[in-house]
C-alpha cells in the first residue's frame, strides 16, 4: 500500500508543470476549451451545484460558444448530467455514468450521517417520540405520491402530503436557531440515498427551485449501486485523472471519507508516488506519469465554487498568499480570476451586470488585457443578468 513513508517517488513534479495539467485538463485555458457540456463535466470529474449559477458559469469557462440552452439540454433533456448529493455532502452535477460510483460510496456515507442526524431532530424537535419509523412513513409518502412518475416542488409536496408536516428549531432566542420545515430534510434523504432527484428547475437557471421526481422516472432504468470499495477507486480514478498529482490529505478531504478507503483506492488504482515540489508525496495514475509541457500563458475567470480551485485541500502552488481573501470562513471559495496558472484575484459585477477584474497582485500588461478579455467574454454571455452569491470572499465584499 501506498504511504508517505515507504515509497520512492519516480520524478519530482515542480509546480509549473502542475499548473500546465490544470491548464490543458481543467479546460480553463482557452486554448484548450471542450466541446460541450458533458465534456466540460467529465474533465473535471464532477462539478459544484452547491449553487445553482456554478453549474452554468462553470461550463462557460470551459466551453467556447455554449448556451443557456446547451447547458439545460444537457440536465434535463438528454439527462446526460445529474444533480447528486455526495463527497462533503455537497450538491454536485455528475456525468450519469459516474452516478452508481458515488451511490454506493460517498454518497451512502453521507446517507448514513444525515439520516442519524435527521432522527435526532425530529425526536428533539417534538415531531416524534420515534424519529427512525416517522422518517420511514414520511419517506414511503414521497415515494408515492412521486411513483407516477409525476414532479413537484418541495412546497406541493409537503402541503399534499400530511406525513411531511413539521417543524425544528427556533427554540431558543439564539440568532442562528430558528424554524425550518422538515420536508426539505426528508426530500435530501430520498436524494442522497438516489431514490428520488431533482428533476426541471423551476426558476432561473441562477436559482434554485427543484421539481422532485423519482430517480426511476428520471433515468428510466437505474442501475444498481456500485459496492462501496469499487465506487471509492472509481472516484479516486477519475480525481487523479483530473487532479493528479494530489496528495492523500487531498484525496481524504474531496472524498470526505477516511484515510483507509483512500489508501486502498490508490493501491487498486496502482497509483504512482512522485514528490512535489517542497517534497511532499503524492499521486498519479500509472499510465499518467510522463511530464507535461509547459503551456502559454493564458487566463480564466471562474465562479463560486468553481471544481479547479475547490479540487485540492493543500492550495498554496496556485492561491499563493491570496486563500484568506478568496475563500469564507467556511472554506467556500468566492470568484477568482486566473493568471499563468495561479489565482490572481476575483472578479464581481457593477450594478448594470458588467463583469469587473479586481486584482490582488500587480500584473502585467498581457495579464491585464487577458483577464479584460475574458471579463468582456463573461459579460457579454450573461447579458445583464447579475449572478448573486451566499458565499462572497472577503475580497468580493470589499469590491462592491
Amino acid at each position: 500500500m501506498p504511504t508517505q513513508r515507504d515509497v520512492q517517488p519516480v520524478r519530482t513534479i515542480p509546480d509549473a508543470e502542475r499548473r500546465a495539467r490544470l491548464a490543458r485538463r481543467h479546460g480553463v485555458d482557452p486554448a484548450a476549451r471542450l466541446p460541450d457540456p458533458v465534456a466540460a463535466t467529465e474533465a473535471m470529474t464532477v462539478l459544484h451545484a452547491t449553487e445553482p449559477a456554478t453549474v452554468h458559469l462553470s461550463v462557460h469557462a470551459r466551453v467556447q460558444d455554449v448556451t443557456v440552452d446547451d447547458i439545460e439540454h444537457a440536465l434535463y433533456t438528454e439527462r446526460s448530467l445529474v444533480k447528486q448529493l455526495a463527497m462533503r455532502r455537497t450538491l454536485f452535477v455528475f456525468p450519469r455514468d459516474l452516478l452508481p460510483a458515488a451511490w454506493g460510496s460517498a454518497s451512502a456515507r453521507v446517507a448514513v450521517q444525515h439520516r442519524s442526524r435527521l432522527v435526532k431532530d425530529v425526536e428533539q424537535g417534538g415531531i416524534a417520540v420515534d424519529g427512525a419509523a416517522w422518517l420511514v412513513a414520511a419517506e414511503r409518502a414521497v415515494l408515492a405520491r412521486l411513483a407516477d412518475g409525476s414532479a413537484h416542488g418541495a412546497k406541493e409536496l409537503r402541503e399534499a402530503l400530511p406525513e411531511l408536516a413539521g417543524r425544528i428549531g427556533g427554540q431558543t432566542d439564539k440568532k442562528y436557531d430558528i424554524s425550518i420545515a422538515i420536508a426539505p430534510r426528508v426530500l435530501t434523504q430520498l436524494a442522497v440515498e438516489g431514490r428520488i432527484v431533482r428533476g426541471v428547475n423551476g426558476g432561473h437557471w441562477r436559482t434554485s427551485r427543484p421539481r422532485w421526481t423519482s430517480m426511476a422516472s428520471w433515468l428510466g432504468e437505474v442501475p444498481p449501486p456500485w459496492p462501496a470499495a469499487d465506487g471509492y477507486r472509481e472516484l479516486v480514478r477519475r480525481w487523479l485523472r483530473t487532479f493528479g498529482p494530489g496528495t492523500e490529505a487531498d484525496l481524504v478531504w474531496w472524498l470526505g471519507s477516511t484515510k483507509a478507503a483512500v489508501r486502498t483506492a490508490l493501491v487498486e488504482v496502482g497509483a504512482v508516488t512522485v514528490a512535489l515540489e517542497d517534497g511532499r508525496p503524492a499521486f498519479l495514475l500509472p499510465d499518467d506519469v510522463d511530464p507535461v509541457g509547459p503551456v502559454e500563458p493564458w487566463a480564466a475567470l471562474l465562479p463560486v465554487l468553481d471544481p479547479t480551485v475547490m479540487g485540492w485541500k493543500e492550495r498554496a502552488w496556485y492561491l499563493g498568499d491570496h486563500g484568506p481573501a478568496l475563500f469564507d470562513t467556511n472554506g467556500n471559495a468566492g470568484t477568482t480570476a486566473w493568471w499563468d496558472g495561479r489565482v490572481v484575484g476575483c472578479w464581481v459585477q457593477d450594478e448594470d451586470g458588467a463583469v469587473r477584474v479586481v486584482a490582488l497582485e500587480p500584473l502585467p500588461a498581457e495579464a491585464t488585457a487577458a483577464l479584460q478579455a475574458e471579463a468582456d467574454r463573461l459579460t457579454a454571455w450573461l447579458a445583464g443578468v447579475r449572478v448573486l452569491t451566499v458565499y462572497p470572499s472577503p475580497a468580493m465584499v470589499a469590491a462592491r
